[in-house]
């Protein structure tokens, strides 16, 4: 894989992530919602969502390979993985693991303990457990949007 460079997200690369995100959720993950649920989830999830959402805190970190967008990632309130979405040219290339340890780096250093939560999509449930979240508990649909929460627990 050529060069890839994480870093923190900058207000140009917000039409891009929009994007990216619009694409991979209707293909991984409100296509088991309520037209509702994916409606909405797409509604909260555009580029003035992702704009309110660096207003209150999160924390982004872009993934790019060649110039372009290949990943990116968000935490919030250093203990909650928020979105973590690879492009699909670059899926199965550790693109989505290196985002991970970058933002998780990031999240320990402005003072987070080690643990996080994630509500992983069904399709999202094994890329997870390979980062070593497990189950909390069943499938949840809360404004018809199904999930899965997980949790990382700290390693000491």
């Amino acid at each position: 894989m050529n060069q890839m460079l994480i870093r923190p997200l900058q207000a140009g690369d917000i039409p891009a992530v929009a994007a990216m995100l619009r694409e991979l959720a209707r293909e991984f993950i409100v296509h088991e919602s309520t037209l509702e649920g994916a409606s909405t989830f797409l509604a909260e999830n555009n580029a003035q969502g992702i704009r309110g959402f660096l207003a209150s805190g999160h924390v982004y970190h872009v993934a790019l390979i060649e110039g372009e967008l290949a990943g990116f990632v968000a935490i919030r309130g250093c203990n909650h993985l928020f979105h973590l979405f690879v492009g699909k040219r670059w899926q199965r290339r550790g693109v989505g693991r290196a985002l991970w340890v970058t933002a998780r780096a990031a999240a320990q250093g402005s003072g987070g303990d080690g643990s996080f939560t994630v509500n992983a999509s069904n399709f999202a449930v094994p890329v997870y457990g390979a980062l070593g979240f497990v189950r909390t508990g069943p499938t949840a649909c809360v404004k018809g949007l199904y999930f899965n929460p997980m949790r990382l627990a700290r390693r000491d």
